[in-house]
C-alpha cells in the first residue's frame, strides 16, 4: 500500500506543467451575459426607455419648514414641448450602443448562500422596458442556460430580480485539480488576452540622501503591482525616477571641490570614497546656510553643472554612483529586482522643447517673471487661478516640467527614439502629491503630450505613523532610516524564533538567521500591503510580527504547515525541498471541502480586480480568507488518516492547490517563503 502511495504522489515540480484547463473568471461570465443581452434586447429600446423615464420624472418638492414661508421660491422650470422631448429621445436612440461588460452588472456573490456570482442587470433593464423585473431575469436565465449548463447549476432568481449563479461541483473538482497539477506554476490561470505595456514609476529616492521610512510604501507597493501585472501577462517597465538633479547639486559639488577634490576629475572620481553621504549632505547644507561666499559658488556650480562642465559632471556622477551603492543595499534587503534607474536628469534633454510646445499652444504664459500653465478647475483659496509653474523666474525648471516631459517620453515618443509608447503609466507616490499629478495629467492631455489611448494613473498612499498616531520618528525626533527599521524587524523576529525553540537542534540553528530575515522583512512588507494603501498606518513591530491575525508570520506559518502535511502524507523527508504530489481526482465528502474549493476558484477574479484597481490589500484579504477556509477544512477532514487511499489522495490535492495559491500570492507580494519554520 505504501509503495502504491509513493507512485501516486510522484514528482510534479515543473513550472511549465501542461494543464489543458483555464480557470473561469468574472470576465468570462460577463462576456456570456453581454451576448445574451445583445440577443434579447435592442439597445435603442433601452436608451428610449431611459430617456423617457428621465423626462417624465417629477421634480421633488422642497419641504417647507413649519410656519416658515419661502419669500423667494425658485422659479418653476418651463415645461418642454413635445417636439423638444422627442428630440431628446431621438438623440438618445441615435447614440445607443451595444451592451458592454459594465451593462451586464455581474458581481461576485457576497455570501456563499447566494452562489458564486450574481447578475443584477434585470432591475434596470425592466424599468427601461416597462417589464416585471423577475420576468426580465427569467429571460436572461433562459438565454444563459445553454451557455452555462455544463459548468453552472440551475440559475435562481432571488428577490426582485437578482440572478444567482453557482458552479457545479464537477467544475470545482476539475478546476481545483488543475490548480493542484500546476501548483509550482501559474495554477492554471490564463494570461490576459489583451496585454498592455505598463510603466510603473515607484521608489524614487534622492541622490546623496539616505532612504527613509517615507520611501518604504512606494517601493513595496510599486514592486507588488509590477509583480502582479507581469503575472497577468502585461509587459511592465519598472522605473526608478530618482532625484538626481536640481539646485542642491551645486552645493554638493562645491563642497566636494573643497573636501574631495579628486571627485572632480573623471579618472579619479570612480575610486574616491565619499564616506557617509548623509553627513556629507548635512555638512554642505550647513555651509550653504551660513557662508555667503559658498552660497554664491553653489549657485554658480548649478549653472556649470547644467551647462555640462566636465568637473561638475564628474563630481555629480561620483555622488550618483555612491548613492546607488547605498540604496541598492536596501533593494537587496527588500528583494526588489528589475528596477531601471531613470532619474530627473534623463529628461533634461526634453525640457526646452516641452516649454516651447506649451508656448506654441498658448498654454504657457508669463506670470510674475515665471512661465506657468493655468489648468482649468484649479484655484487658490481666494478664488484666483492656481498657476502650475513650468519655468521659474531664474530660468530653472521644476517637478511639473520634468513630469510633463516624462509623460511625453513614456506615451508619445516612439520606441525607435527611446520612448516607451506605454498604454498605462502608474505613479506610486504619497497622497500629498495628488493635486500635483491631477494638474500635470490634465495639462499633458490638453497639450497632446499623452497618447490618446494611454492612461495616466496616480496610485496614492498614506503616511507611516508611529504607534501614537504621530510622525514615525526616532526618540530624538529624526526620520527613521529604512535600513535601521528593516534590521530591527529582523532582529526581533530572530529573538522570537530562538525563544520559542530554545531546545532546537543544530539544523534549526543553521537556518535561523535566514528564517529570521525572511520573517522580519516579510512582516514589514505584509503590514504595509495588508492595509488600504490610501490610509495612514501605524507602524508596530508587535502587530506585524504576531503569529495571530492577517500578518506575514501567520501566512508563512500556514504555508509551512501545509507543506508539512503534504510531506508527511507523501513520505517526503523534512530536510529536503518539497516535491508537489501529482494531482489526483478530487472528491467532495464534506461541506468544508466544498467551501475551500469555492474560495480557491476566486483567485483569477481577485488578481484581475487588483490589476484594474491597484489595491494590493485585497490580495492579503484573500490570502487570509484562504488560510481560514483551509483551517476549517483541516479541522473537519482528516488528510493523512483519511478512510481510503483515494480520499487521502483527494485531500492531499486540496492541500497542494491551497499551498500553491499561498505560494503564488506571497511571491506576488514580494515575500520569500520557508517550507519549514
Amino acid at each position: 500500500w505504501s509503495r502504491s502511495l509513493q507512485v501516486m504522489f510522484s514528482s510534479s515540480t515543473s513550472t511549465e506543467a501542461k494543464v489543458d484547463f483555464d480557470l473561469k473568471s468574472i470576465d468570462w461570465l460577463q462576456d456570456n451575459v453581454v451576448e445574451v443581452l445583445n440577443e434579447l434586447y435592442d439597445p435603442a429600446d433601452i436608451a428610449r426607455g431611459n430617456a423617457l423615464a428621465k423626462l417624465n420624472k417629477k421634480p421633488k418638492k422642497k419641504k417647507k419648514k413649519k410656519g416658515v414661508e419661502d419669500e423667494n421660491p425658485p422659479p418653476e422650470e418651463p415645461e418642454m414641448s413635445e417636439e423638444e422631448k422627442q428630440a431628446i429621445v431621438d438623440a438618445a436612440v441615435a447614440n445607443a450602443k451595444p451592451f458592454e461588460r459594465a451593462d451586464a452588472m455581474v458581481a461576485r456573490a457576497t455570501k456563499n448562500t447566494f452562489g458564486d456570482y450574481q447578475v443584477n442587470a434585470a432591475m434596470g433593464l425592466a424599468k427601461s422596458l416597462g417589464m416585471n423585473p423577475r420576468d426580465c431575469a427569467q429571460q436572461i436565465i433562459d438565454g444563459l442556460k445553454p451557455r452555462l449548463a455544463s459548468l453552472m447549476e440551475e440559475p435562481e432568481i432571488a428577490g426582485p430580480g437578482f440572478v444567482n449563479l453557482r458552479f457545479q461541483q464537477s467544475y470545482l473538482q476539475q478546476a481545483v485539480g488543475a490548480m493542484a497539477a500546476d501548483a509550482a506554476g501559474r495554477l492554471s490561470l490564463p494570461k490576459t488576452p489583451e496585454p498592455q505595456k505598463i510603466v510603473v514609476d515607484f521608489s524614487s529616492p534622492n541622490i546623496a540622501k539616505e532612504m527613509h521610512v517615507g520611501h518604504l510604501r512606494s517601493t513595496i507597493i510599486g514592486d507588488t503591482l509590477c509583480n502582479l501585472l507581469e503575472f497577468l501577462g502585461h509587459k511592465v517597465v519598472r522605473l526608478n525616477h530618482v532625484g538626481d538633479w536640481g539646485t542642491q547639486f551645486g552645493m554638493l559639488v562645491e563642497h566636494l571641490r573643497d573636501e574631495f577634490p579628486e571627485a572632480l576629475n573623471k579618472e579619479s572620481a570612480a575610486t574616491v570614497d565619499l564616506g557617509d553621504l548623509v553627513l556629507l549632505y548635512k555638512a554642505a547644507k550647513k555651509r550653504f546656510d551660513v557662508d555667503e561666499d559658498f552660497k554664491i559658488r553653489a549657485r554658480e556650480g548649478v549653472v556649470k553643472l547644467q551647462a555640462g562642465n566636465p568637473e561638475e559632471i564628474a563630481a555629480w556622477e561620483a555622488l550618483c554612483a555612491a548613492s546607488r551603492v547605498e540604496y541598492q543595499k536596501i533593494y537587496d534587503m527588500l528583494n526588489i529586482k528589475g528596477l531601471e534607474e531613470r532619474g530627473e536628469s534623463f529628461y533634461n534633454q526634453y525640457l526646452g522643447e516641452t516649454i516651447d510646445e506649451l508656448e506654441k499652444l498658448g498654454m504657457a504664459v508669463e506670470s510674475d517673471g515665471a512661465t506657468v500653465v493655468f489648468v482649468d478647475g484649479y484655484t487658490n483659496r481666494d478664488g484666483s487661478p492656481l498657476p502650475m509653474i513650468v519655468r521659474k523666474s531664474d530660468g530653472g525648471f521644476n517637478y511639473a516640467t520634468t513630469d510633463l516631459a516624462a509623460i511625453r517620453h513614456r506615451t508619445t515618443i516612439s520606441s525607435d527614439e527611446s520612448g516607451e509608447e506605454a498604454d498605462r503609466v502608474l505613479y506610486v507616490t504619497d497622497s500629498g502629491q495628488a493635486q500635483h499629478f491631477q494638474m500635470v495629467f490634465q495639462a499633458a492631455k490638453q497639450a497632446g503630450f499623452c497618447a490618446e489611448n494611454s492612461s495616466l494613473e496616480h496610485v496614492p498612499f498614506g503616511l507611516v505613523q508611529g504607534e501614537d498616531g504621530k510622525k514615525f520618528a526616532t526618540r530624538s525626533g529624526d526620520t527613521v532610516k529604512l535600513k535601521d527599521l528593516l534590521n530591527e524587524s529582523v532582529r526581533i523576529a530572530g529573538e522570537d524564533l530562538r525563544s520559542r525553540n530554545s531546545d532546537a537542534d543544530q539544523a534549526f540553528l543553521d537556518r535561523v538567521d535566514n528564517v529570521s530575515r525572511i520573517v522580519g522583512i516579510g512582516a514589514v512588507k505584509y503590514a504595509d500591503l495588508s492595509l488600504n494603501r490610501e490610509s495612514n498606518y501605524r507602524f508596530s513591530y508587535e502587530r506585524m510580527l504576531s503569529l495571530n491575525g492577517n500578518t506575514a508570520p501567520y501566512m508563512l506559518y500556514a504555508y509551512a504547515r501545509i507543506c508539512g502535511i503534504i510531506r508527511k502524507g507523501s513520505g517526503q523527508e523534512d530536510n529536503k525541498p518539497i516535491v508537489w504530489p501529482e494531482a489526483s481526482e478530487i472528491t467532495i465528502t464534506h461541506q468544508t471541502e466544498e467551501d475551500l474549493m469555492r474560495n480557491l476558484i476566486k483567485l483569477p477574479d481577485i488578481l484581475n480586480e487588483v490589476g484594474r484597481e491597484l489595491y494590493p490589500h485585497k490580495v492579503c484579504d484573500y490570502l487570509f480568507e484562504t488560510s481560514q477556509a483551509f483551517n476549517q477544512f483541516y479541522e473537519s477532514c482528516s488528510v493523512n488518516k483519511a478512510e481510503t487511499p483515494e480520499l487521502k489522495a483527494s485531500r492531499l490535492s486540496l492541500c497542494t492547490a491551497t499551498a500553491g495559491t499561498i505560494r503564488l500570492l506571497l511571491d506576488i507580494l514580494g515575500i520569500e517563503m520557508v517550507q519549514k519554520l
